[in-house]
C-alpha cells in the first residue's frame, strides 16, 4: 500500500505519462472529426508536454516544488494549439496546488487535478463540453470524491484512469460531431493517455519512450569567414530566477541596462531572462539578489557566427539592423504554410512568418521568438488557424509589448484584414476595422480522405477528395477540378464579386490555370484570381468575398 509520493515518484510519474502520450500519438492524431490528413492534436500534446519534461530535466533536485514549475515554465512555452495549450494551463493548475508540498497523498493529487481542471477553464474564453475539458472536470471532481475514501495512491490511480476513460467515451454524447465522426474527443484521449502513463509508473512498469532518436549534421563549407565586427554586445545570456523579491516587469527594468535583445518573462514566482550583454557575470550578480538562479546558458555569439552558414549571418545582420534603428509604429507577424502564402504575406507587409499552419501548429515560445524580433511600437498577429489562435494570445499575455491577436482563421480572413489595415488609423480603430473584415470572406479547402466516414450527410470513402467550406464537410468524390468547383458553388452568392484560388505544391501551374478559365466560364460576372500558396495536404484554398 502507498499512502503518498515523494519528488522522485512525481517526477517518475509524469516522466512515464508523457513518455505513453509520446508513443501514442499518431492514434491520438486519427482522432479527427473531419477525416482529413491533419490531424494534430497528438502531435501539438506530445510536443507540448516535452517541453515541461525537458524543463524538468533541467532540475537536479526531486523537490516538488520546483519539478512543478519547471512543468509549468515549460509546457507553458512549449504549448502547441488548442489543446496543448490546454494541456500547459493544466499542468500549471497542477503545479500551483502542489508547490510547498514534500510528499503528496491521493487528496493532494485530487485537489491538484481539481486546481488544473479549474485553471484550464478559466483560460478558455467559451469553453465547450465533449472535449479535454470535460474529460479534466469530471475526472477530477470523481477524483475528490475517490481520495476521501482510498488512501492507497496506486488503487486511486486505478480509479482516477477508470473514470476519466469512462468521461472520455461519453464525450461523443456531448459533441454531436464526434458522434457522427464515430470518434471520441483526441484532447481528452491524449490526457487519459498521460494519466494511464502515471499509473503504470507507480505500478512499476515505468514507460520508456519508443521515439527514435536521431541526430542529423550536415557540413556546409563556407568560403570566407562571418564578420563579427558589428557585434555590441557579445554574450547571449539567459537564465531562469524563482523569486518573490521582484516582478518580472521590475526585473526587465532592471536588465535594461546591461544589453539588448531582452526579453522578461514572469509566472508564478518563476521569471525567465533572455539578454545580450558584455557583462554576463554582473548580470547573474544582479539577478541572485533577488532569489536563485535555476538554469543558466550563456553564449559566444561571436563564435557562434564565425560558425554559421552565410545565410544565417545575412538573417542576423537584418535583426540587428531592424533593433538599431527606430521603431516603426505597426509590425505584423503572421503564420504560414507554403511559400507562396508567405511571398503573399511579404507583399502584404507582414514582417515575420512564423512556419506552420494546420499540419504543425506554432509553439508560445514560436509566437514569443517572433515577439522579441519585432521592433515596432504597436504589433498585430495574424494566427491564419482556429487551433493557433490560443497559443497566439497565450504569448501575448505574456509579453510585455502592445500586441493585439486578429484571430483569423484561415487565410482568406488574414488577407481580408490585411486589406482593411490603415496605417493612419489608431491600433483601436484597425482592430475593430481588421475584425469587421473577418465576416466578409468565406473561405473553403479541398483535401483528401484518409477513412471512410458519413458527415453532414456526405459518404466519404479512404482516398475520396473532399471540398471544406465554412467549417462544413460539403462535397466528396475522385476528381479535384470537380469537387473544387462544387466547393467554388456552395460559397458563392449574389453578393459575392471576387473569388480567390491558392493552389498547392500537388498541383501544377497548368493544371490551376485551366480550372481558372473553367470558373470563369462559369462565373462570368465575378472575378477569379489564382496564385500559388505552395501549402501541403491541400489542393486548393478558396476564398469568396
Amino acid at each position: 500500500m502507498i499512502q503518498y509520493i515523494d519528488g522522485k515518484q512525481v517526477r517518475n510519474m509524469f516522466v512515464s505519462g508523457a513518455n505513453n502520450l509520446k508513443n501514442h500519438k499518431d492514434l491520438v492524431d486519427k482522432l479527427n472529426v473531419f477525416p482529413v490528413p491533419d490531424g494534430d492534436t497528438g502531435t501539438n500534446m506530445s510536443l507540448t508536454i516535452s517541453c515541461a519534461i525537458k524543463e524538468l530535466n533541467k532540475v537536479e533536485k526531486d523537490d516538488i516544488g520546483q519539478l512543478g514549475k519547471a512543468l509549468s515554465k515549460g509546457s507553458l512555452m512549449g504549448a502547441r494549439g488548442n489543446s496543448g495549450v490546454i494541456l500547459s494551463q493544466i499542468i500549471r493548475g497542477i503545479a500551483q496546488s502542489i508547490d510547498g508540498k514534500e510528499i503528496l497523498t491521493s487528496m493532494d493529487i485530487a485537489k491538484a487535478l481539481k486546481n488544473g481542471s479549474d485553471i484550464a477553464y478559466k483560460a478558455v474564453i467559451k469553453p465547450v463540453e465533449g472535449t479535454i475539458l470535460t474529460v479534466v472536470r469530471e475526472s477530477s471532481e470523481y477524483a475528490l470524491k475517490a481520495a476521501v475514501l482510498e488512501e492507497d495512491i496506486i488503487e486511486f490511480m486505478k480509479l482516477l484512469v477508470k473514470e476519466a476513460n469512462n468521461s472520455l467515451n461519453r464525450t461523443p454524447e456531448l459533441l454531436h460531431a464526434l458522434k457522427e465522426a464515430g470518434v471520441v474527443d483526441s484532447g481528452g484521449k491524449g490526457l487519459v493517455l498521460v494519466y494511464e502513463g502515471m499509473l503504470k509508473s507507480l505500478e512499476g512498469q515505468f514507460v520508456e519512450s519508443q521515439e527514435v532518436q536521431t541526430s542529423e549534421t550536415s557540413a556546409v563549407q563556407v568560403e570566407n569567414k562571418i564578420s563579427t565586427e558589428d557585434i555590441k554586445f557579445q554574450y547571449c545570456t539567459e537564465f531562469i530566477l524563482e523569486t518573490d523579491k521582484i516582478s518580472d516587469i521590475q526585473m526587465r527594468d532592471k536588465m535594461l541596462k546591461y544589453g539588448d535583445s531582452l526579453v522578461v518573462v514572469g509566472d508564478d514566482g518563476i521569471i525567465k531572462v533572455h539578454v545580450h550583454t558584455n557583462t554576463p557575470g554582473d548580470v547573474l550578480q544582479e539577478a541572485l539578489a533577488f532569489g536563485q538562479l535555476l538554469t543558466i546558458k550563456i553564449e559566444n555569439m561571436k563564435l557562434q557566427h564565425e560558425n554559421k552558414v552565410i545565410q544565417d549571418a545575412k538573417e542576423s545582420e537584418v535583426e540587428e539592423q531592424a533593433v538599431s534603428e527606430e521603431p516603426k509604429e505597426f509590425g505584423f507577424i503572421a503564420t504560414s504554410m507554403g511559400e507562396g502564402l508567405a511571398k503573399i504575406f511579404k507583399d502584404f507587409g507582414v514582417d515575420h512568418i512564423i512556419e506552420g499552419g494546420q499540419t504543425m501548429n506554432p509553439s508560445t515560445e514560436d509566437f514569443m521568438n517572433a515577439i522579441d524580433k519585432m521592433n515596432a511600437n504597436n504589433i498585430i498577429i495574424l494566427p491564419n488557424n482556429s487551433n493557433i489562435i490560443m497559443a497566439a494570445n497565450q504569448a501575448k499575455d505574456l509579453s510585455d509589448k502592445n500586441i493585439i491577436v486578429i484571430p483569423t482563421k484561415n487565410v482568406s480572413q488574414a488577407f481580408a484584414a490585411l486589406v482593411n489595415f490603415d496605417a493612419d488609423l489608431t491600433l483601436e480603430e484597425n482592430e475593430a476595422n481588421m475584425l469587421d473584415a473577418l465576416s466578409t470572406v468565406k473561405n473553403g479547402q479541398v483535401t483528401y480522405a484518409v477513412r471512410n466516414t458519413v458527415i453532414n450527410d456526405v459518404e466519404v470513402k479512404e482516398g475520396n477528395i473532399i471540398g471544406l467550406g465554412e467549417g462544413k464537410l460539403l462535397s466528396a468524390g475522385d476528381d479535384i477540378d470537380e469537387i473544387t468547383t462544387q466547393l467554388v458553388e456552395s460559397l458563392v452568392d449574389e453578393d459575392s464579386a471576387i473569388i480567390t484560388l491558392f493552389y498547392g505544391e500537388d498541383i501544377q501551374e497548368e493544371q490551376a490555370e485551366a480550372l481558372r478559365e473553367s470558373l470563369e466560364e462559369k462565373f462570368e460576372d465575378i472575378d477569379i484570381e489564382l496564385y500559388y500558396g505552395g501549402q501541403p495536404i491541400y489542393y486548393y484554398l478558396v476564398s469568396v468575398e
